[in-house]
Formats: structure tokens, sequence, C-alpha cells
């Protein structure tokens, strides 16, 4: 063998051994993260703003922020139907592992604790005459076309203070005429907000998160007042409309539960800055830790 070729080889295997000593390390954490399964998150395909096929949902940001956290890559179980039906048609399937936003201490799943809370706002015209901050205010009585989600909270109230006959019809054109009878029907929020900023809709009440994205793109055109969380109805029980949003997973998975908890302690500043950027009005959660089992 040529002695110099022979020197050659010796040197090159020399290097060789003490790259792949460097590198094991490093190889062998990449190697662990494409080893670990992916996060499967159960996501709605065409819920917008929450989250779209095209992954320009909110929730999808966030999921993808959690990976991050988790060192997992993310992987999308897309349902078509609304968003309602993720838990019973995906999770309890074990077809995803997460839902990525659902009210702290939902009982189909193990939530974890409330990342954010939100509450539901009245959408107006900025330059509307019309002042409205509560359902007792007499202004709300005086709106064109009042919109909100049929079966909701808003709708509890409107009975109460004597609107919902007269919003009927209009309510009812949301959703196309379509009957609810044994199916959900969902109202594109973008659609109650557009018909305000047309003005065919005086106001429209809907969950802050759901129309927040609608309301800062239309440029100062639009504004939102917090409804306050002090309704009741008629035999004095109360209306809720601010809600702690946590993540669910399967009420068996309670080591993913954990490790999730420990993810968005680290994912905090990331996933606030998202809801900001969304335009949406967070709130501090109230429901501690302890409480978000079930």
């Amino acid at each position: 063998m040529d002695k110099k070729f022979d020197f050659l080889s010796k040197a090159l295997l020399t290097t060789a051994a003490a790259m792949a000593l460097f590198a094991g390390p490093a190889n062998a954490a990449s190697d662990a993260k494409s080893d670990e399964a992916p996060l499967r998150v159960c996501a709605g395909a065409n819920e917008n703003p929450y989250s779209l096929k095209s992954e320009e949902g909110f929730e999808n940001r966030i999921a993808k922020v959690l990976g991050e956290a988790m060192d997992r890559d993310v992987e999308f179980v897309w349902e078509d139907r609304p968003a309602i039906y993720v838990v019973r048609d995906l999770l309890d399937k074990d077809k995803c592992d997460i839902v990525i936003g659902v009210d702290t201490g939902d009982p189909r799943v193990l939530t974890t604790s409330p990342y954010y809370r939100a509450g539901y706002v009245f959408v107006q015209p900025s330059n509307s005459k019309l002042e409205i901050e509560a359902f007792d205010s007499e202004d709300l009585a005086k709106a064109k076309n009042v919109g909100y989600e049929p079966g909701g909270p808003a709708e509890v109230m409107m009975v109460k203070y004597g609107l919902f006959s007269k919003n009927f019809n209009y309510v009812k054109s949301l959703t196309n005429f379509k009957s609810s009878r044994n199916q959900y029907l969902r109202i594109d929020p973008a659609l109650m907000v557009g018909n305000v900023s047309s003005g065919k809709s005086d106001v429209a009440i809907a969950f802050a998160p759901s129309v927040a994205r609608y309301v800062k793109e239309s440029d100062g055109k639009l504004k939102m007042t917090g409804v306050p969380d002090n309704n009741f109805r008629f035999d004095g029980e109360p209306v809720l409309f601010h809600f702690d949003q946590s993540m669910g997973v399967r009420k068996d998975d309670e080591k993913l539960l954990a490790e999730v908890e420990e993810a968005l302690e680290r994912a905090k500043p990331q996933i606030h800055e998202i809801l900001i950027e969304e335009g949406i009005p967070v709130e501090e959660p109230t429901k501690p830790p302890s409480d978000t089992k079930s």
C-alpha cells in the first residue's frame, strides 16, 4: 500500500471518529425527537378563526408553539364537521391526542390549568350612537338586527329583556333559516361582524376570541365592548359570559396532561403574544390549577 495513501486513510479515519464522538449527542437528541410520536392535535377544518385547514387559525398557531415546547412535531387531525364533535368523534376514539381550546373543567376531558380567560363582547360600529354596555342598556332595545348564537347565553338574556322575538328572523337568517333540530348549527362569526360593518346589523354579541380578528381587521371602524359578568336569569341563576380556557386530553391520559402542563408554562409568553396579535381582550384566569381535572 502506498505510504501516502495509508497515512491519509488513517488521518481520515481518525477525523471521522472524532466527528462522530462530538456529533453523537446532538444526533442522538435529533433522533430522539424524530422517534417521538407526533403530537396529534384535534382540529376543526373550517372553524374560523380558531382553526383552519390552512393552519391560519390562532389555535393552530398555539398548537405549534406547544409542540415546540414539548420538543414534538405537531400533526393536525382534521374534522370537517363543527368542532363541537372533535371530542366524541376524534379524541375519544384515539384518533388524536389533544384539543387546544376547551372551557376549563369541561367534563368530557381532562383539562389543563387555564392559559387565558375571555368574555363575550358587544360588537358595534365605532361611530354608533347607541350606547350599549350591558343587556339592560336602553339602547339595546333600539338596536336593529342584533346577532348572536342561538342557544347560547346571549339568547337567554335577550329572552329575559323581551328582545328575542324582535330579532328572531334576523338570527334565523344567519343560518339561512336552517332548522337546528337534531343538528348543530354554527353561525360564521365573520358573517355576524361583516353585517355590523355593512350596516345590516347594529350589534353582534359573541365570544371575543371568535370575533376579535374581524374587528381588528376593520381598522378602527368597529369596536368591542365587554359584556359584564353580572347577568341572571328570571329565576336568579347566574348566566356566565366569561370563561377560562384550557387544553383538553382524554380522561385516562394523565401522563400527557402532566407533559402538557409543563410545556404550557414554558410556552405562555409566546401563546400570550399570539392572543394579543389576534386582538383578543385577554383576562387573567380565575380558576386555580387544582380545579382543572375533571
